[in-house]
């Protein structure tokens, strides 16, 4: 009598599933267990890329980044796909089955990787793979103004003041001042009740 297996393939795929979640939270349980805890503000401090985070995070930044890193994704899920083709429609069997079965995946794998190729021309045709633009155009506006008044802005040179808690106190006392003399200046003096409530 032939023994046949209990588990199909689908249930094969599920154990290796469960074993990988219990191995990645057992790794995750063994390093909270093991790791030293010692907070300091340099460990709490976010991490980008091996760079000192600076200034407000509210920043602008080039989509080229995003560009960049969705054709990236693009490609590596693509290959991700050729590789389980590879492996199935190279099979024998399948190739002797039918004698067109080959030249039919072949063909639909290079239609696949045709469009694929389209879409990189397309992106790098555009200029989204260039880092740093070659071309620098100055950008039209509606305005009236000429450009000549932005140079000119930009150009010239502004007096800053200095700025601190000593020169905040001394312009609040000079405002007080200015308060006091105008208030005794105004020839007005206020007359007062007392009330029949007062003690």
């Amino acid at each position: 009598m032939e023994e046949t297996s209990q588990l199909s393939e689908f249930g094969k795929v599920f154990i290796y599933l469960i074993m990988g979640i219990l191995f990645v939270l057992f790794s995750f349980y063994i390093g909270k267990l093991v790791a030293l805890k010692k907070p300091n503000p340099e460990k709490l401090t976010s991490y980008e890329c091996g760079e000192e985070p600076k200034g407000s995070s509210w920043i602008q930044f080039n989509s080229r980044f995003y560009v960049i890193a969705l054709v990236f994704l693009l490609f590596d899920v693509e290959l991700a796909f050729i590789f389980p083709w590879a492996t199935v429609f190279s099979q024998q069997v399948l190739i002797n089955a039918d004698s067109n079965w080959g030249w039919l995946s072949l063909v639909e794998m290079f239609i696949f990787v045709g469009i694929l190729l389209v879409g990189l021309l397309y992106v790098w045709k555009k200029g989204d793979l260039n880092w740093i633009r070659p071309e620098q155009y100055l950008p039209v506006s509606p305005s009236k103004i000429p450009v000549s008044a932005y140079k000119s802005l930009n150009n010239e040179t502004y007096q800053i003041k200095s700025f601190g808690i000593e020169s905040e106190s001394k312009n609040s006392e000079t405002n007080l001042n200015e308060v006091t003399v105008s208030a005794n200046t105004s020839g007005y003096s206020p007359k007062f009740k007392k009330s029949e409530w007062g003690a």
